[in-house]
């Protein structure tokens, strides 16, 4: 990305990144930039601001792993304490949110032989940057990357992905842009993975009933998960009474994970939907997007034993049932030679007087 007439960039370089400790690459009175590496060798830049700070590894994936705002971690809990080299996302599934896509996604079914969640959540990026512009509460910082993608005799994309911070937000804007190199059209699926943590307690605001036609929970149980007779029962039960997930008060349903499309969102007057998780302390996480680039909604969340994660919202082009299954369905995305497509997410973190008004406006449009 070519950064604008307001804006200072820096070309980042894995040289840049060493062994031990942690090298300063940028210090203002909005924002603290930091390179440094992983016992794995996986760079990580933390990039602070006067509301806390994230993790971004811009080689591997453009994934954030890490992200803290007013003391509070967003991120899910997991047993990787640290990214690592990977050939897909289960070798290092710990990230609070990552890419992913572009050209398959979700789960593979028997049928498919793609990786959970596709190429795009481990590709090593072929260029990074960080940029600087803005002043005062104007201040912004936005990191990125771009990498080619490209097969013999298949398909050929540059995929451009961003996040961005203001200097007192505890919002991220995030984006993705793909482009389509060949002379041929070529199949997308993408989806904004990003991994909230578990608090029990907590309650999901959303633009949209809790009936059983607009808050829809999984009833395909992927190879990973075992049923017993009870998890089909609570899956049937869930079927008919999704409010019963409305609020995280019963901790113990979310061991094996349980999966819901939320449709019919409404949207503002600028077509932006939003939902958000209220925490018990009034403190709120929160996503908003554009269903005009995400058609579908997907929740996600699991309470193991090993891994704890509140995905309340992903964003997504498709549901997460892999090629096979989201092809009959229709939800393979197409784009022509030379079509780009970008799909901006804002989320993060809201203090509790920010949550109260995001809270207002989806009731607000719930009810409309």
């Amino acid at each position: 990305m070519k950064p604008s007439s307001q804006e200072t960039q820096i070309h980042l370089s894995p040289s840049f990144f060493p062994e031990t400790g942690e090298r300063l690459l940028v210090e203002n009175e909005a924002f603290t930039v930091a390179a440094f590496r992983f016992p794995s060798g996986i760079e990580g830049l933390r990039v602070e601001n006067r509301r806390g700070h994230i993790v971004i590894l811009p080689w591997l994936g453009q994934m954030i792993w890490d992200a803290v705002f007013d003391g509070c971690r967003l991120g899910m809990k997991s047993g990787f304490r640290y990214p690592r080299k990977a050939a897909s996302i289960l070798d290092t599934y710990g990230a609070f949110a990552y890419h992913a896509g572009v050209l398959r996604n979700g789960t593979p079914s028997p049928q498919d032989t793609h990786p959970l969640h596709g190429e795009m959540p481990v590709q090593q990026m072929d260029s990074a940057y960080l940029a600087v512009g803005g002043s005062g509460d104007d201040a912004y910082l936005r990191v990125g990357g771009e990498v080619e993608y490209v097969k013999g005799f298949g398909p050929h994309y540059l995929a451009c992905a961003s996040v961005q911070l203001s200097a007192r937000s505890g919002l991220l804007d995030v984006s993705m842009e793909v482009e389509n190199l060949s002379s041929s059209p070529m199949e997308l699926m993408y989806m904004l993975h990003a991994n909230f943590a578990f608090v029990a307690g907590a309650t999901i605001h959303q633009p949209a009933p809790y009936l059983p036609e607009s808050t829809v929970v999984r009833q395909a149980v992927p190879s990973h998960v075992a049923p017993s007779p009870e998890f089909l029962a609570l899956l049937d039960d869930l079927k008919e009474q999704p409010e019963r997930m409305r609020q995280l008060d019963e901790p113990e349903l979310y061991d094996p994970e349980q999966v819901f499309y939320v449709r019919k969102l409404k949207r503002n007057a600028n077509g932006v939907t939003r939902l958000a998780m209220e925490l018990p302390n009034g403190n709120a996480f929160s996503v908003a997007y554009r269903p005009q680039d995400f058609p579908h909604c997907v929740r996600w969340i699991l309470n193991g034993g090993d891994a704890q994660v509140a995905a309340f919202a992903l964003p997504s082009t498709c549901e997460p049932e892999g090629y096979t299954a989201e092809k009959a369905k229709g939800h393979v995305r197409m784009l022509d030679p030379g079509e780009k497509c970008r799909f901006p997410v804002r989320l993060g973190f809201l203090a509790r007087s920010e949550a109260a008004a995001a809270i207002a406006e989806i009731q607000a449009l719930d009810k409309d």
